[in-house]
């Protein structure tokens, strides 16, 4: 199974090894041979040709963690991948050596009840890509289940499948808020969870859609991707009111959904506070474990809250928007790196200090 290191396929017994990026503590990778498990009667093994630095990536890097997540072990990181079948188990007829595929990088157990139910972004059971203890996907090859890795279209490129995994977070909370062409949509946070859930947001038809930052550079991306109007916004909670009103002003009419792409006590306050009456506060980022907000008023007018975990069968429609054009994802992809031990920490190093921000796929050979 993926993620797992373990035991021998028969590439190793024959003297030719796999790599991977190893963290092997703060800030230190290395590439270094990894293991994978044999190949499973329903698995395929997978040339891994494109990858994306995440946020938790980033913090896995530089600090060992992310919120509750931490490494205690050396770990291969990365899980926004693509790339192209190399292998296929005895049981699988979906797929053939040499398709191009994005990979799902969760695997659920597929027996409790969450999962029975449809909600396997929320087994507790979850093995996912570069989530400690399991092991990721920056690597040469890696083992995963034929059900969770997608073809692409001969239109889409292996980078823009990679991409699949962020932009699987905008599509999961547009579908969870139910966006539509009749939804004015407010989005707190300009970095990369923010933009994927802009282009979302317009591929569901929300017709006007606002975007408020702090750094007026993340604000000019935002606005080069479509968003109708940017709004630039303070760190001092103190500001919520003032903004409020500038933001639905900027609105013109009442914000029927607001996503939270942050999730700090002043975000979250803005979106409740200009949330209208009846509408919806999607909280997707989580940058903190316990947060302040003023809930009695927000209930009082009956704004609901939502919450969202990573996504749910949404690969499928990801694909679809980009093969269509609904959705183009290329202006995220900034730099480029190989799949070598400089380029490779130079990749990291350029995301730790923030670069511009939005992805950063290294493509690997």
């Amino acid at each position: 199974m993926s993620g797992v290191t373990g035991g021998e396929d028969k590439e190793h017994r024959n003297g030719e090894e796999n790599m991977a990026a190893w963290l092997l503590g703060i800030k230190t990778l290395k590439i270094q041979p990894y293991h994978l498990p044999a190949l499973g009667p329903h698995d395929v093994k997978v040339q891994i040709k494109a990858l994306g630095i995440c946020g938790s990536d980033v913090h896995h890097f530089k600090t060992m963690r992310c919120a509750n997540f931490i490494v205690k072990k050396p770990m291969v990181i990365g899980h926004e991948c693509a790339g192209i079948i190399d292998e296929v188990g005895s049981h699988v007829k979906s797929l053939a050596v040499g398709d191009r595929v994005a990979l799902e990088p969760g695997i659920s157990c597929r027996q409790c009840d969450l999962c029975k139910n449809g909600r396997y972004n929320l087994c507790r059971e979850m093995k996912f890509f570069g989530s400690p203890p399991n092991n990721g996907s920056l690597a040469n090859k890696v083992v995963h289940p034929a059900y969770l890795c997608f073809k692409l279209p001969d239109n889409v490129s292996l980078e823009e499948g990679a991409m699949c995994e962020p932009l699987s977070v905008g599509i999961h909370a547009c579908r969870r808020a139910n966006i539509s062409p009749e939804t004015s949509v407010l989005i707190m946070g300009a970095g990369p969870i923010g933009l994927v859930t802009l282009l979302a947001a317009r591929a569901f038809g929300a017709p006007r859609v606002i975007i408020a930052d702090v750094d007026d550079c993340r604000l000019s991306i935002a606005k080069n991707l479509g968003a109708d109007e940017i709004i630039q916004v303070s760190t001092n909670i103190q500001d919520v009111g003032e903004e409020v009103v500038k933001i639905q002003n900027a609105m013109g009419s009442g914000i029927d959904v607001s996503f939270d792409c942050v999730g700090f006590d002043k975000t979250m306050s803005t979106a409740l506070n200009a949330t209208r009456s009846g509408g919806k506060v999607c909280l997707i980022g989580l940058a903190k474990s316990e947060m302040t907000a003023p809930l009695t008023p927000a209930a009082a007018r009956e704004v609901d809250v939502i919450g969202i975990f990573r996504y749910r069968n949404t690969w499928p429609l990801c694909i679809e928007f980009l093969k269509t054009g609904k959705i183009d994802v290329k202006p995220l992809i900034t730099h480029r790196f190989g799949f070598s031990q400089q380029e490779v920490e130079d990749a990291f190093e350029t995301s730790a200090r923030g670069v511009l921000w939005p992805e950063y796929p290294i493509a690997c050979h």
